[in-house]
């Protein structure tokens, strides 16, 4: 694998190696989860969904991506 361009973040405790260009939009259709059941937090920061087709992935990022259950 060439890591020329790559970057490694951690998405929920697991390392991952990603293109160095990647957006969080990217990753999250990459991993193929649902947006419209998820919240995502960028480095303790929650995120607005609408927003992040903008927001580029950096190098030692940590992405926490939560799903919301239902029940009663």
């Amino acid at each position: 694998m060439n890591f020329k361009n790559k970057i490694k973040i951690k998405v929920n405790g697991k390392k991952i190696i990603l293109n160095s260009n990647q957006s969080i939009d990217g990753l999250v259709k990459k991993l193929k989860i649902p947006l419209n059941k998820v919240a995502i937090e960028l480095n303790k920061k929650i995120l607005d969904k609408k927003k992040i087709k903008k927001i580029k992935v950096n190098n030692n990022d940590n992405i926490e991506i939560v799903h919301f259950i239902g029940g009663g």
